[in-house]
């Protein structure tokens, strides 16, 4: 009678433990996982900044899991390879509404891949987070259109209003400017933001051309600009001749009190190994560095674990240029939807007007077009590199903060031929 009783509770014990199993089944269905999809370019001319973006997303989405995911729901990405191609980007947003039914969409990088997905992203009405994309609303003015790349309101004036800021603390007080870049859209936008800041500034611009994007040797460029004779060169570029201008500008011996400017690439570390000391002296655009007034929650955790990583994954291996900002982007989006509690997307847009966000980059709230209210690029003077190994820039020193003056660590060394020398 023992051994019936015995084998009836081993029954009623299995039996129990089958519903509990039953029920969990039942509670993970319906709460499927929430699908975010997206392009990123891994393949094509942006590919190594696209994988950066990609692997910083990664992250976000791991850490986020490891938490319990949003609203009690696992999260997981479907993501295509836009190939750097803006003729691809309309038909994989399409496919990733319609046919993959994803809950919610990001961007890919960069402004070429973003615009090509609005006309998609408005007509469903979807709340769409981007990653620098430089003043793609203004053509559009979309209210569910938000921006994670820190150049303010009016993106072409900020980006560059901190380098003349920055400038104007030469001394004697500059008088004149010569304004440069390539001709290609970033170039051109830039170029406008700082003819509109030199004027504040009260500065007469002496030189003011672009130069073929199939150009190779800058020289003649650095020559031309030499002699008009100006206190400050700001120049609008791409990598590559962001190289090519750092390199004529040591080889002709620029004098100048101050040269650098908007130029893109100087947060690469592919570009910091390959300028190596000839970056000394020159007053760049960075996003991130490493200096002690940069205390933002987050970002070094962020990045001690993106960096671990990077070299396995083939990206950068220093992360200090995109990839917090991939990051930021997703932490943005999580937020609002913990915060709305749902995934309704005008609730979302709503949320994202009206509140601040806490991220690895520090506090972004967005303006009505969608950009920051308040931008924060960096500007730094390079100073004391030697050599070509980019583990002196995991360091504080190499880069110090010129602008803004909340996170400045540094004074700036003028003339030019002086501080280059260091």
């Amino acid at each position: 009678m023992l051994h019936g009783n015995f084998r009836r509770s081993i029954l009623i014990a299995s039996l129990a433990i089958m519903g509990t199993v039953g029920l969990g089944s039942i509670s993970a269905q319906e709460k499927p996982p929430i699908r975010i999809g997206f392009g990123m370019a891994e393949t094509g001319p942006m590919a190594a900044n696209g994988k950066a973006a990609k692997l910083a997303m990664e992250i976000w989405r791991e850490d986020t899991n490891a938490k319990g995911g949003l609203l009690g729901r696992k999260v997981e990405f479907v993501t295509y390879d836009d190939q750097t191609n803006p003729s691809l980007v309309p038909g994989i947003y399409t496919k990733l509404i319609e046919s993959d039914k994803v809950d919610l969409v990001v961007s890919g990088y960069g402004t070429n891949l973003i615009a090509p997905a609005m006309p998609t992203i408005m007509q469903r009405n979807l709340t769409f987070v981007s990653l620098f994309g430089t003043a793609v609303n203004q053509k559009f003015n979309y209210p569910r259109y938000f921006q994670v790349m820190p150049n303010g309101e009016d993106p072409a004036v900020g980006l560059t209003y901190g380098f003349f800021e920055a400038a104007m603390q030469a001394q004697p007080k500059p008088l004149t400017v010569a304004l440069v870049g390539g001709d290609a859209e970033y170039p051109a936008l830039a170029l406008e933001g700082a003819r509109i800041n030199a004027k504040k500034m009260g500065l007469k611009i002496v030189y003011d051309k672009t130069y073929p994007p199939n150009t190779t040797d800058y020289a003649p460029v650095i020559r031309a600009i030499q002699a008009t004779n100006p206190d400050i060169v700001f120049v609008a570029s791409y990598p590559p001749d962001t190289v090519g201008m750092i390199r004529a500008a040591n080889e002709v011996g620029l004098k100048t009190k101050v040269f650098g400017g908007g130029m893109i690439g100087l947060g690469f570390a592919a570009v910091k190994k390959q300028l190596g000391p000839l970056l000394n002296g020159v007053l760049g655009f960075e996003l991130y560095v490493p200096e002690p007034t940069i205390k933002f929650p987050g970002v070094e955790g962020f990045l001690k674990k993106y960096q671990g990583r990077a070299e396995k994954e083939g990206v950068d291996p220093l992360g200090f240029y995109l990839p917090p900002y991939g990051y930021a982007m997703m932490e943005v989006l999580g937020t609002a939807i913990e915060k709305v509690g749902s995934l309704d997307q005008g609730k979302m847009a709503e949320y994202m007007h009206k509140n601040t966000f806490k991220t690895v980059v520090g506090d972004i709230t967005f303006a009505d077009n969608g950009e920051w209210k308040v931008g924060r690029p960096l500007y730094v003077q390079y100073k004391g590199v030697t050599g070509n190994d980019i583990d002196q820039f995991r360091k504080p020193g190499k880069a110090p903060i010129m602008f803004p003056k909340d996170l400045k660590s540094g004074e700036l060394r003028t003339p030019y031929e002086e501080a280059r020398k260091q």
